[in-house]
């Protein structure tokens, strides 16, 4: 794989208790949504939030990014990937999957920048998933 930059949106609601930690940890250690990642230390990782419901922001947010990658650094929107955190795509500890998942997805499509799902996988949230407490 060939990108430079994982640009992680978190759910801005999440984000106001929950500092992105385990994000962090996983996207460093190469384990969840970021196992197929190659282990370079020129990949970086920039957490921001959707904004807040709807999750609109995301598209200004993102456009401003790519902006300024390809400005100030030479990096174009296809060395960029957008990584949609676990508490916006699964049923977990911090609530039910984003309600406005699609229409994120949308907004990001209109960028033409690759999108992946997931950042953590929790062992406990999955053993809830398998036991039919969270969905899938």
């Amino acid at each position: 794989m060939d990108k430079k930059y994982i640009v992680v949106i978190q759910c801005h609601i999440v984000k106001e208790r929950c500092p992105g930690h385990l994000c962090e940890k996983s996207f460093r250690e190469r384990e969840g949504g970021f196992s197929e990642l190659a282990d370079s230390p020129d990949i970086y990782m920039l957490s921001i939030t959707c904004g807040g419901c709807c999750g609109r922001a995301v598209h200004r947010k993102l456009s401003t990014l790519l902006k300024s990658l390809k400005k100030r650094d030479d990096i174009g929107k296809d060395q960029v990937r957008v990584q949609l955190s676990s508490c916006i795509t699964n049923d977990n500890y911090h609530g039910p999957p984003c309600p406005h998942l699609d229409y994120l997805k949308r907004l990001i499509g209109k960028l033409d920048i690759d999108i992946a799902e997931g950042t953590v996988i929790s062992r406990k949230a999955e053993a809830r998933r398998t036991s039919g407490l969270y969905k899938s």
